[in-house]
C-alpha cells in the first residue's frame, strides 16, 4: 500500500520563535489526534536539528529544503547529504519550483541529487509540474512526462521506489489558483502511467505522488480522495497549525 503523506514546506518563513511554536503545535497536534496519515515538514536548514531533537520519537518526518550535489568542500552555503545523514533527517526536497526557477536547476541536476540522498538512505521529494504558458499549449502532460523521465529513468526500479514525486503546478504555487482535482488526477495518473512504462505497473502503483499546488483545509478532502494522489505538499497552509492540521484531517473522512 502506497504511503499517504502530508508534508509541509516552510520555504523562508519563521523566526526561531515562531519555529519553535509551530513545531511544538505540530507534535502536540499528532499526539493527541494520531493522524491517520505521515506528517512531515520541511523547514529552512536552520531549525532541522531542532526539529530532529524535538520528534525524538519520529512523530513527524523533518526534510530538508534542498540537498547539495557534492560532497563536501568549497560550496559555500550548501548542505550534504551526509550532513543531513549525520542529523538523523529523513530526506529532502529536490527540484522545487522555485528552486527551478530562481537558481536555474534541471531535470539533470534533480537526477545527481536524487542520487546523492538514495546514497545516503534520504528520501527525496523529486518536484515536477508546468507553467500557466505550457499548460494553455497543451503541453502539460508532456512537460511532466520529460521531466519524470530524464530526473528518474537513470534510476533502478529498488531506488525508484524509495522516491516520493510531487506534482505542482507552477501556475497554482502561491497565487490561490488550483488545479482542479480531476486535473490534478490526470496528471498524477499520467506520471504513474510514465513510470510503469519504465518500471513495470507494480512499482508505478507503489510510488507515493503528491499533489503541491495550493491544498487548503477547504479543499484538502477532495483534493486527497483522487484515486491517484496520495497526498500533499503543502506551502502557505503548512504555517498555521489550525490551516496545517485540518488539511492533515483531510485524510481522516
Amino acid at each position: 500500500m502506497r504511503k499517504k503523506i502530508v508534508a509541509g514546506n516552510w520555504k523562508m518563513n519563521k523566526d526561531v520563535i515562531g519555529a519553535q511554536q509551530l513545531m511544538s503545535d505540530l507534535l502536540n497536534y499528532t499526539r493527541e489526534n494520531k493522524p491517520s496519515c505521515e506528517v512531515w515538514i520541511a523547514p529552512p536548514a536552520l531549525y532541522l536539528m531542532m526539529a530532529k531533537d524535538l520528534y525524538e520519537n519520529n512523530e513527524v518526518g523533518v526534510f530538508a529544503q534542498d540537498i547539495s550535489i557534492h560532497d563536501s568542500g568549497a560550496y559555500t552555503g550548501e548542505i550534504s547529504a551526509e550532513m543531513l545523514e549525520s542529523i538523523e533527517a529523513d530526506g529532502s526536497i529536490i527540484g522545487h519550483s522555485e528552486r527551478r526557477q530562481y537558481h536555474g536547476e534541471t531535470d539533470a541536476l534533480c537526477f545527481e541529487k536524487i542520487k546523492k540522498a538514495l546514497a545516503k538512505n534520504l528520501t527525496p521529494i523529486y518536484c515536477n509540474g508546468e507553467t500557466l504558458e505550457q499548460r494553455k499549449a497543451g503541453k502539460h502532460l508532456e512537460v511532466v512526462q520529460e521531466q519524470t523521465e530524464n530526473a528518474l529513468f537513470g534510476l533502478t526500479a529498488e531506488e525508484v521506489k524509495k522516491v516520493i514525486i510531487a506534482y505542482e503546478p507552477v501556475w497554482a504555487i502561491g497565487t490561490g489558483e488550483t488545479a482542479t482535482p480531476e486535473q490534478a488526477q490526470e496528471i498524477h495518473a499520467h506520471i504513474r502511467k510514465v513510470l510503469a512504462s519504465k518500471f513495470g505497473e507494480e512499482v508505478a502503483q507503489s510510488i507515493s505522488i503528491l499533489y503541491g499546488g495550493s491544498v487548503k483545509p477547504d479543499n484538502a478532502k477532495e483534493i486527497f480522495s483522487q484515486k491517484d494522489i496520495d497526498g500533499g505538499l503543502i506551502g502557505g497552509a503548512a504555517l498555521k497549525i489550525e490551516d496545517f492540521s485540518k488539511v492533515i484531517e483531510g485524510f481522516n473522512a
